[in-house]
């Protein structure tokens, strides 16, 4: 067991690399006891520090859901983190992961809005269904304040999910209005194609992800609230961006987004 010491010691080296752009060593090297229900602490402790210096809490994302992500990070299963209003971006303007973010990916998701909280144990793909109001296409920006994306689950977890930016597109589209499994999904960087994938890439089907969540976030005595903003998982590898790069995400029957980072 990892002292509460050492976590706080972590939460506060997490939170101070966020801030500074910086990287550090993975825990998982300095602490290879290190569990997942401690390195969700961690994470908490990073969450207290940034709505202490006033963001606001918007969402939450489930990260590592497809196999194409989970290879890229040799982690074998899903995990969650959580989205401030500083995280948010808006469609019609760029994305400064310049000013913001250390190593940056961009992924295709499926973002969910609630209308309704959700409260695990014992949440249903029913239970999603009818809490959401709607469905979007939308750009997680992931980063990892850990050096050179050297992650286990551990150190992932502990980081946010190595959560960085987001933005999602301001059209939504009812949920019953489109088949989240069989949805493709088709992503170009710079005018080429670099990637293609489809709803069910995100264990089966992103309504899936968003139960896993709400089950995940209420062992921890964390439930998902209306208004939300629930990134749903990527169905696509990660693709490392730069400044200048431009890309855009489509998704049948749901619609697109086009992105400029600078």
């Amino acid at each position: 067991m990892t002292d509460a010491t050492t976590l706080e010691k972590y939460s506060d080296e997490l939170f101070n690399a966020l801030r500074a752009r910086q990287t550090v060593e993975p825990l998982t090297d300095r602490t290879p006891a290190l569990t997942q229900d401690e390195a969700y602490q961690i994470s908490l402790g990073i969450l207290n520090r940034r709505l202490a210096a006033g963001e606001r809490l918007v969402g939450k994302k489930i990260g590592a859901t497809s196999r194409a992500v989970q290879d890229m990070l040799k982690v074998d299963q899903p995990d969650f983190g959580f989205l401030t209003d500083r995280m948010q971006c808006y469609e019609g303007n760029p994305i400064p992961i310049s000013r913001e973010l250390i190593q940056p990916k961009a992924e295709g998701e499926i973002a969910f809005v609630l209308k309704h909280d959700l409260a695990g144990p014992g949440v249903t793909n029913a239970d999603v269904l009818a809490a959401t109001a709607g469905v979007k296409v939308c750009f997680e920006i992931v980063d990892s304040r850990v050096r050179d994306w050297k992650i286990k689950i551990q150190d992932t977890i502990a980081d946010n999910a190595s959560c960085g930016l987001f933005i999602a597109s301001n059209t939504i589209v009812d949920i019953h209005q489109i088949d989240l499994v069989t949805c493709g999904m088709v992503l170009w960087k710079n005018g080429e194609l670099v990637a293609t994938g489809a709803g069910a890439a995100a264990l089966g089907s992103p309504v899936n992800c968003v139960t896993w969540l709400a089950n995940a976030l209420g062992r921890h005595g964390v439930s998902l609230k209306a208004g939300d903003i629930i990134l749903s998982g990527s169905l696509v590898p990660l693709i490392p961006i730069a400044p200048g790069d431009e890309m855009e995400l489509a998704v049948g029957g749901l619609g697109r987004l086009k992105v400029t980072f600078v």
